[in-house]
């Protein structure tokens, strides 16, 4: 059976940059190159002309940054991937961009497979952090960078155990079959839980969690 090549669009202000990346995954099979962009405005504008399934993007940009295009994207076309492709690896952009509504955030250091991989993922709506950014978000945790104890005390023990689900990159499949529960009912506890800590994206979801511990705790 024929499977549809992933459209992609590129977001960085270096024109080399986005040139080196544009013919890397030219090379990458099932993935297509469909548009590019140097500034977030031009990023929106051209996103909403041509619905791509993917968007690489950088955080700073002139006219309008990343993280702005991302929040405008995000509400817009909701399906589309936004996956952060940066060489910051610092808390606030990194949860910024996340609670703007991306789904990867990968360093630019990243190889090629990495970035393939990123886009393969990113594309069946699960989400893709690189080894630094994950250990980042560990940190954060770690240094008790928490909402206070008894934020999460709205949750269902249902609900939490779908948090959790969602921070091990389960699909609303992969939860259903786990939890022996029909797609739908996940997918209507996932949208609870999103109005409930006020996300966007299922990125925003896991943002949350981690600032809170759920994703650690029992």
């Amino acid at each position: 059976m024929f499977k549809r090549s992933i459209r992609v669009m590129i977001a960085d202000d270096h024109h080399l940059f986005r040139n080196g990346l544009h013919d890397l995954l030219d090379q990458i099979r099932n993935i297509q190159v469909i548009g590019e962009a140097d500034n977030g405005q031009e990023l929106v504008r051209r996103t909403m002309e041509t619905s791509p399934d993917i968007i690489l993007t950088d955080i700073h940009m002139p006219l309008m940054d990343g993280i702005a295009a991302t929040r405008e994207i995000a509400r817009r076309k909701p399906d589309t991937g936004i996956i952060v492709l940066t060489a910051f690896n610092k808390e606030e952009p990194i949860l910024r961009m996340l609670d703007a509504g991306a789904l990867g955030y990968v360093l630019k250091s990243a190889d090629n497979e990495e970035i393939a991989e990123a886009i393969q993922t990113v594309s069946q709506r699960k989400p893709y952090f690189c080894r630094e950014v994950t250990e980042k978000l560990t940190e954060i945790v770690s240094k008790n960078y928490q909402l206070p104890p008894d934020a999460d005390l709205c949750f269902s023990e249902r609900e939490k155990e779908i948090i959790r689900l969602i921070c091990r990159e389960f699909t609303s499949k992969e939860i259903a079959y786990s939890l022996n529960l029909s797609k739908r009912t996940v997918e209507g506890h996932r949208t609870r839980i999103m109005d409930k800590v006020g996300a966007k994206s299922i990125a925003g979801i896991i943002t949350y969690a981690f600032r809170s511990g759920i994703c650690y705790r029992k």
